[in-house]
């Protein structure tokens, strides 16, 4: 291990333009790697709330009340036809100052949902407003009959719905669902915003302390998204390929 650090540390005096310093500095590599983690964590909690926003959306779209219809379409159209970078924005700057706060220490004081928080909250719809069109477009490609089939054997709306449509739903959606999942884990960068620590925030941080790291930390970055993204890629195509139905949907 020495030895590759004397290796990056020689080339980093040698060639100034491509100093990899979280190679061989352990205060740097730490920080890339919290960011890395705090990219992780990010992108999971935001990948379990935005799905969850989308299913619960998606049964809502057909229900009767006519408010709680409008009320899903105005939020899917805000939150579609607005960008992501000011939406964020906007919960924390905005709304973030009617947050009540408290005081650890007696002294400081802190607000109940922190810049990660808000982070969470902002990019989870986001793309909760996507995944609710992904999962009606699914639903309404479930054949007609297949409900009134089971409404004919007593089942509830509810029922219906988690039992035999949703299901079907999903393996139509999956397509759809894994493309904007992949687009979202790409668009928690944009949490630099608002001093998020997740990977793009430590790696600027990085270069404006070594401005000749700029160019490794610059293709770091592009490594590290392409494994997150490929990984997620990889385990979303496996999932669809357990759920296809032979002769559905194909």
């Amino acid at each position: 291990m020495t030895g590759i650090q004397d290796f990056f540390r020689e080339l980093a005096a040698s060639s100034p333009r491509w100093n990899f310093v979280w190679l061989y500095d352990a205060h740097q590599m730490d920080r890339v790697l919290t960011g890395l983690w705090m990219t992780i964590k990010l992108s999971l909690f935001c990948l379990v709330f935005s799905v969850v926003i989308g299913i619960l959306g998606a049964w809502a779209q057909g229900a009767k009340s006519r408010l709680l219809r409008g009320a899903v379409s105005a939020y899917v159209q805000f939150f579609r036809n607005t960008p992501p970078i000011l939406q964020l924005l906007f919960f924390y700057f905005a709304l973030g100052q009617f947050t009540p706060s408290y005081s650890p220490d007696g002294w400081l004081e802190v607000p109940i949902i922190s810049n990660v928080g808000w982070a969470i909250i902002s990019l989870s719809f986001f793309a909760g407003a996507f995944n609710i069109e992904i999962f009606r477009a699914g639903v309404e490609a479930v054949p007609h009959s297949t409900r009134e089939a089971a409404e004919s054997l007593g089942m509830t709306r509810l029922q219906t719905y988690t039992n035999v449509v949703f299901p079907l739903a999903l393996r139509i959606s999956m397509p759809s669902l894994s493309a904007n999942l992949i687009n979202l884990v790409k668009t928690t960068n944009q949490a630099f915003a608002i001093a998020v620590p997740e990977l793009l925030y430590q790696s600027v941080s990085i270069w404006n302390d070594y401005p000749s790291a700029q160019n490794p930390t610059m293709l770091l970055l592009l490594v590290c998204y392409l494994g997150l993204v490929g990984f997620l890629s990889l385990g979303m195509g496996r999932w669809e390929r357990r759920l296809r139905i032979p002769g559905y949907g194909a």
